[in-house]
């Protein structure tokens, strides 16, 4: 049990569409941050995927630390679910655990969303700041800065 007073409390938060942080990427997918773990005390993140048509995605990896949950929104959004892609289409639910090889994109000729929930509500939109950032730049990454920033924000190549 976390919450032990006898009665409850006003305690809601409301965050308004308009306010939301988002990240760019060079593929032209955008990342919006819906409600990341500093709004929800760390309980879960919650993100919004838009991803233009053919517009490619995350390749096979994993986390250590939390799970990754998927639910596709619109559109046509291909999914790993450690053994094979799958499309996954709007209402599909893909949940991966702590340690499950997983992955997504947008291979189709249509437009895609999907929202992806991260718990517990680690600090994600700092990894997809800094991939906007490169992205923004043109700066390019050797093997070796890929495989520190993955490991800096727990994504490790599948």
């Amino acid at each position: 049990m976390t919450y032990t007073a006898e009665f409850g409390e006003v305690s809601g938060e409301l965050h308004r569409s308009g306010e939301v942080e988002q990240a760019v990427m060079s593929s032209g997918s955008v990342g919006r941050f819906l409600a990341p773990g500093s709004a929800t005390r760390g309980r879960f993140g919650l993100y919004e995927w838009r991803m233009p048509a053919r517009a490619g995605g995350a390749s096979a990896h994993f986390h250590r630390t939390f799970s990754e949950s998927f639910y596709v929104v619109s559109g046509t959004v291909r999914l790993y679910d450690g053994a094979r892609w799958i499309d996954g289409r709007p209402g599909d639910f893909l949940h991966v655990p702590e340690g499950g090889v997983h992955g997504f994109g947008n291979e189709s000729d249509a437009e895609a969303s999907m929202l992806i929930l991260f718990a517990p509500g680690i600090p994600r939109e700092t990894y997809f700041r800094e991939l906007a950032e490169i992205s923004a730049t043109g700066r390019q990454l050797s093997e070796e800065e890929w495989t520190d920033l993955f490991a800096r924000h727990d994504q490790y190549r599948a």
